[in-house]
């Protein structure tokens, strides 16, 4: 594993991708100001089958192909990264104005060394305002973040706890229960956008009640192994 000896104020942006074609380019068009400004973007794929890397790769420093799973390619992104920070975004992400300037600031006023973004759907719906709402409550009063709310953490941090759990489900999950034990994350009220498809697709409330179902297992002791093969005949 990669290690960054000091802080050398370089933001490096992690984004694992499979078959994000229709969202990608936006999404890294916008992080264009932040690669201008000398902070890094690696793109981890995990396969995809469709231009994801083709419409990529002009606009990101490092594109990798890895084998699928969140977890496996948010750790070989971050292995290859250069920057003291690392922040793990989603794909389909809306990104707030200045977000590494958040990101830093937030940082030097915690003692905690990682934190994430309050969310909100890029869909106005209001079940799905409510749905955000609970998720940013619920994140402040567990200290535990999920990924579409965009993670950030000092690279000295993430190694101090292992990386990323290599576990097929619930990563982001396992990541923010290594790293409160260091410290409740800070929060960024500015929101993180992220897309609505996935409720969409499979039902607001229907996706509501697989999440939190799922989410409960895994705290009372279920493995990430048996709950992924739950998911995916719920997703299917």
């Amino acid at each position: 594993m990669a290690t960054v000896a000091a802080d050398n104020g370089q933001l490096s942006v992690v984004i694992p991708t499979l078959n994000e074609a229709g969202c990608i380019q936006s999404t890294l068009e916008a992080l264009q100001p932040l690669r201008a400004r000398g902070h890094e973007i690696i793109l981890v794929d995990g396969g995809s089958s469709d231009a994801t890397l083709a419409l990529s790769q002009p606009l990101v420093d490092r594109a990798l192909n890895t084998l699928p799973g969140r977890a496996h390619q948010m750790q070989a992104g971050a292995d290859i990264a250069h920057g003291s920070v690392l922040w793990f975004l989603h794909a389909d992400s809306d990104l707030p104005d200045g977000a590494d300037t958040l990101i830093s600031e937030a940082l030097e006023k915690s003692q905690a060394g990682w934190g994430r973004f309050d969310i909100a759907f890029t869909d106005g719906q209001p079940l799905l305002k409510c749905v955000a709402w609970f998720m940013n409550q619920r994140s402040r009063l567990t200290g535990i973040a999920t990924g579409d709310q965009g993670i950030f953490v000092r690279r000295t941090l993430f190694d101090r706890v292992g990386g990323f759990p290599s576990i097929p489900l619930m990563e982001d999950i396992g990541f923010s229960r290594s790293l409160k034990q260091h410290g409740r994350p800070c929060r960024i009220t500015q929101t993180l956008g992220t897309s609505p498809r996935r409720w969409h697709a499979q039902g607001i409330l229907r996706t509501i009640v697989t999440m939190w179902g799922l989410r409960l297992a895994y705290f009372a002791g279920i493995s990430p192994e048996r709950l992924a093969k739950i998911y995916t005949v719920k997703s299917g």
